[in-house]
């Protein structure tokens, strides 16, 4: 494996693993010295009881409290997000705390960004390293064990009007401290476990085949993989099971630095999103879907990454050749998906078969396509989606 000439590692967030922790809310906040916190959250997040452990600690705590925002999406708005940047200049918020899934912890993420620096995020923000200097403070609590956006250098904000997900990536907007409580994913159903725990295999995936991959997004690709392999089931089985849940936890925040570092990751994401703004194909779904068919087109491409993936996917490759043992573990990526019985294909998750056209436009010019291993045209991506809404 040839050594990199240049990279750089960014892991700024203080990451806090513990049953309960989430009840450390306000003192974790007074640490970071702001004087005014708001909760933001989702209403299934707040019905659910998750959120009351820390709107206590917070109000228990020597920071004002300015309440909770409770309305944000399943796909964050560019809208919601000045909605609340709006409600928090009026109350002189200063710390931001992230209670949910990667949509409400990347909303937060926008929302930090207008009052921070202000501006429109449409026309000032999108795109990388943009903003400019630090934000407010945040602190990120995710209650899904998937997205990583609580370490994620990344946010991608639904703008509805034009029906596409933007992208905005800045090391400014990775939150302060990420607090990891396996309490609060508990409650996930079988199904939400198993999408968002394959949206953080996909993440560790395609960090690892990424043109862009370094050797610590290599380790922490590779040692998330064999977590989600190994705990993804248990969890999926039983939503009960704590160990499961605090490993798929670590797994998740290990796929977000990931995909942090090497920055853009490949096509599968580039395609979900994709699905995601045109189509509303939740995004662990997309990824599902599409992960193993992009494995394939690559396979020629990186067969020497995917094969140095099979002690992580439990594969024997012994007398293989290095394709023949990419292909193996391809097939059982595959196979593990499958178990889990989601959507095969797009248009079984409800994508209109008539956007092929419209879904590649969109795919090729996300960013996450730029480190593909396999550089693709326009034609091929197509070919792709076709197959996926037949």
């Amino acid at each position: 494996m040839a050594l990199k000439d240049y990279y750089e590692f960014f892991a700024p967030t203080k990451v806090m693993f513990s049953e309960g922790i989430s009840e450390d809310a306000g003192e974790v906040a007074e640490t970071l010295g702001g004087t005014c916190a708001m909760i933001l959250t989702d209403k299934g997040v707040m019905e659910a009881g998750l959120v009351e452990p820390v709107k206590d600690s917070l109000e228990g705590s020597s920071l004002e409290f300015a309440g909770v925002y409770s309305d944000i999406p399943v796909n964050s708005e560019v809208a919601i997000c000045n909605e609340i940047a709006e409600l928090g200049r009026e109350k002189g918020v200063d710390t931001l705390v992230s209670v949910g899934g990667g949509s409400v912890i990347d909303t937060a993420k926008g929302v930090n960004i207008l009052l921070g620096v202000g501006g429109d995020l449409l026309e000032d923000w999108q795109g990388t390293y943009l903003v400019p200097e630090p934000l407010k403070k945040h602190i990120a609590i995710p209650t899904t064990a998937g997205t990583g956006a609580e370490v994620s250098v990344g946010a991608v904000i639904k703008h509805s009007p034009d029906n596409q997900k933007i992208s905005f990536n800045s090391r400014f907007i990775i939150p302060d401290v990420a607090m990891l409580d396996p309490v609060l994913t508990r409650s996930m159903p079988p199904r939400l476990t198993a999408a968002t725990g394959v949206d953080a295999l996909t993440h560790a995936v395609e960090s690892y085949s990424s043109l862009d991959h370094c050797s610590p997004s290599d380790a922490l690709s590779f040692y998330a993989i064999k977590m989600i392999l190994e705990y993804l089931p248990r969890a999926f089985e039983d939503g009960n099971d704590m160990e499961a849940r605090g490993y798929m936890l670590i797994a998740a925040s290990f796929g977000g630095t990931a995909l942090s570092t090497t920055a853009s990751i490949g096509a599968c994401h580039a395609m979900a999103h994709a699905a995601g703004g045109l189509c509303s194909v939740p995004h662990g779904i997309a990824n599902a879907i599409i992960l193993p068919v992009v494995m394939e087109f690559n396979l020629e491409h990186c067969p020497d990454r995917y094969a140095d993936l099979a002690p992580a996917v439990g594969v024997k490759t012994s007398g293989l050749s290095e394709i023949d043992a990419a292909r193996k573990v391809i097939e059982r990526i595959t196979e593990f998906i499958a178990d889990f019985g989601l959507p095969r294909t797009l248009k079984e998750a409800g994508a209109d078969p008539s956007f092929a056209e419209r879904l590649t436009d969109e795919a090729m010019g996300d960013a996450q396509m730029f480190s593909n291993p396999h550089e693709a045209e326009s034609e091929e991506i197509q070919e792709l989606f076709e197959k996926l809404l037949s």
